[in-house]
């Protein structure tokens, strides 16, 4: 049987998950369960906050277009979240989209755009990237929301990452070599460097559609803790650096090791 109920519809709502609990939908919620997917009285729907775990909730129409839901029973409880920051140069709206859910489904728990020399991105919209997160991790069954911070320059963001977290440098220009063994390698040496046996902190930077200056190569190079990646002998564009690398990451050092 599988673990998550795929048949429920699943919303995220910003309130405290207890039993009883009503919540008054608005306009698009109550559009969206009432007259997109049809809903009726009594029907489940799956909700969550980021904080209180996963709640089954009914449905309660209280006129033609209007509904509340109220919470019955708790279904999963919250789980521990992960420690992977994901870096980006800013793209462009549609593609920023699309990295944004796809760093949700791949476990990021930190979204931050950085501005380097060559970033050709408009400003970026949190309550934007926000609502992306919020639509993946509710398509995807996620419980937690990754903390979304505001765009820095890639030198601060660089110096606010604290000395045992380890960074991943997606470097086109980098030799083409085994990227699990270098990320085998680097993480065992962080861990030893930690003196600890718990996860390495993780992060990882892409750069913008033109690549990182020669300057800013240097800069992200002489960080400590910091391995230098090859995605392979192609150049790929950065959204789909971001999939390849979060998933690689995560399958070597993060949740996606077998017993992690």
């Amino acid at each position: 049987m599988a673990a998550y109920d795929f048949n429920a519809p699943r919303l995220f709502l910003d309130i405290p998950m207890r039993a009883g609990a009503r919540h008054t939908l608005d306009r698009a919620q109550a559009n969206y369960l009432l007259s997109v997917l049809r809903r009726a009285a009594g029907e489940p729907v799956l909700v969550f906050n980021g904080r209180d775990g996963e709640w089954r909730a009914e449905i309660e129409p209280t006129g033609r277009k209007a509904a509340d839901l109220v919470l019955r029973a708790q279904t999963r409880p919250q789980t521990p979240p992960g420690d992977l920051h994901y870096l980006f140069a800013p793209l462009k709206a549609a593609r920023l989209d699309y990295v944004a859910q796809k760093a949700v489904e791949m476990g990021a728990s930190l979204i931050q755009p950085v501005v380097t020399r060559r970033t050709q991105g408009d400003r970026i919209k949190l309550d934007r990237l926000r609502a992306n997160a919020i639509e993946a991790a509710e398509q995807c069954g996620i419980l937690g929301l990754p903390e979304i911070r505001d765009s820095a320059p890639l030198p601060e963001a660089l110096a606010a990452l604290a000395p045992e977290r380890l960074l991943v440098f997606c470097d086109e220009d980098a030799p083409v070599a085994d990227p699990v063994a270098a990320l085998t390698r680097a993480g065992a040496a962080a861990k030893d460097a930690a003196s600890g046996n718990g996860a390495v902190p993780l992060a990882v930077v892409i750069g913008p559609e033109g690549g990182f200056t020669p300057e800013e190569r240097s800069l992200i190079g002489t960080r400590r803790n910091t391995v230098r990646l090859s995605l392979g002998p192609r150049i790929l564009r950065a959204d789909t650096a971001a999939v390849a690398v979060l998933a690689l990451v995560q399958a070597v050092l993060g949740d996606g090791r077998s017993g992690a």
